[in-house]
């Protein structure tokens, strides 16, 4: 069984007497333990929504949301316990989602005092010098603020915070997009790393075709709250059935014009190197 199970799933906001928008229209995925998931599509199609939902954020007028058997909507108790604590997300902006009045060993600690998985004070601590130097920061940067480091640094104290709780599914909501272009492949191969070595499973959401070609395994394509497409990352991109999809591909840059193929680097370009 999958670990997330999206089936039928709507969701329409009413506005304020004027037409209502249908941000999500039966829109049915599923996410295997392990794997990379990404879902695409432009701003406004329902991307955010959806995440929304997954994490608790929003809920569904209808359909139904599964994480490992568990109804998401409507858990309670020990169920919506270890919800919170087993999905974990990754915000677009780092500088919004980090209180700035937290220090960076506050902020990453908050998961593992309210989920009680430290015995002490200083057992917890010591956790947040591991997450940090995993994610490539020191114990040096614990007594800090969110203000004195870049973005990129930002959003590594965020994914610490996210891991802080071992979540199991990590809910990636477009991690790169607020960053330089310099910093967001540090980022991506960051996370390719945690999922490598901790065994996470990520769905991870952007409208950067090219990160999702290099990061994701499958991918499904999102227009206007309706999934036009989805499957095994290489095909989708590779040949591409709907033609939304050829569009967004269409856009996608390619830096070196010669080239027979855009998707060059990642792991589901085929390529032998």
């Amino acid at each position: 069984m999958a670990l997330l199970q999206v089936e039928q799933v709507s969701k329409t906001f009413g506005m304020g007497g004027k037409q209502p928008v249908h941000a999500l229209s039966e829109v049915s995925l599923e996410v295997e333990e392990g794997e990379t998931f990404g879902l695409v599509g432009e701003s406004g199609s329902g991307k955010s929504t959806l995440v929304k939902c997954i994490v608790r954020l929003g809920f569904p007028d209808s359909g139904t949301i599964l994480y490992d058997g568990i109804d998401v909507p409507k858990a309670r108790g020990a169920d919506l316990r270890r919800l919170r604590r087993e999905v974990q997300m990754v915000f677009q902006d780092p500088h919004a989602s980090l209180n700035p009045r937290m220090t960076v060993e506050e902020l990453v600690g908050e998961g593992i005092l309210v989920h009680r998985l430290e015995p002490s004070a200083a057992a917890r601590r010591e956790r947040v010098v591991e997450l940090l130097s995993l994610v490539g920061l020191s114990a040096g940067d614990m007594q800090r603020h969110p203000h004195a480091f870049s973005g990129g640094q930002r959003q590594r104290i965020a994914i610490a915070r996210a891991l802080a709780v071992r979540p199991r599914l990590l809910v990636c909501d477009e991690p790169v997009s607020a960053l330089d272009v310099s910093v967001q492949a540090q980022v991506i191969n960051l996370l390719m790393d945690m999922q490598a070595k901790l065994g996470l499973t990520m769905l991870f959401i952007a409208h950067n075709l090219a990160v999702v070609g290099h990061l994701c395994q499958r991918t499904a394509v999102i227009r206007t709250g309706q999934i036009v497409e989805h499957g095994p990352t290489a095909e989708v991109f590779g040949k591409p059935q709907h033609p939304y999809t050829r569009e967004l591909l269409d856009a996608v840059p390619i830096p070196d014009p010669k080239a027979t193929g855009w998707l060059r680097s990642g792991p589901n370009s085929g390529d032998e190197r």
